[in-house]
């Protein structure tokens, strides 16, 4: 693979947990034009800081470019990009499924049992599914999905963490 090929990056980020820090962040990604796909953010231990994972596209070049200028935000503590052969990584999705009858429900019903998902609504016409995975597995089932009639789906976007002992390092 050469350099200039554009591929997924995750980024990880250990930042000050402030108002206004998510806004810093991403405003030095519009600044620079450059697409955030996901991120997702969540406190951590210390509670005064939090992590971001943050997936971009875009090639070697520019995202090493990214993950110097997001060090040199004041609120950012530590970024890692987190290399995809050695991360753990899951993204969760809420998917509002259209079921009118009970063969509809009974075909959902198989496919949520073999992408191990759970039902967590049913109303008379739909059923709210949870699935949690790789983003490829959510894609194949919200495709899956499409012939019931997605109604609605809401994702948090990816999230990770480095395999074994690794970690990101806050001090």
């Amino acid at each position: 693979m050469t350099t200039n090929e554009e591929q997924t990056h995750i980024i990880a980020a250990i930042v000050e947990h402030k108002p206004g820090v998510l806004y810093r962040v991403s405003n030095m990604f519009r600044r620079r034009n450059f697409n955030i796909e996901s991120i997702s953010v969540g406190p951590i231990e210390p509670r005064d800081l939090a992590r971001m994972t943050i997936t971009v596209r875009g090639d070697e070049k520019v995202v090493e470019q990214m993950i110097k200028q997001l060090a040199k935000l004041i609120d950012v503590v530590k970024v890692s990009r987190l290399h995809p052969e050695n991360t753990v990584s899951r993204e969760l999705a809420l998917i509002k499924v259209y079921s009118p009858d009970t063969r509809a429900r009974s075909d959902i019903i198989n496919y949520v049992n073999i992408f191990r998902a759970s039902i967590v609504d049913v109303s008379t016409d739909s059923m709210i599914i949870e699935i949690t995975g790789d983003s490829d597995k959510l894609d194949a089932f919200i495709e899956l999905m499409k012939p019931f009639g997605v109604k609605e789906i809401a994702r948090t976007g990816i999230t990770a963490l480095s395999r074994g002992a690794k970690s990101i390092k806050i001090l």
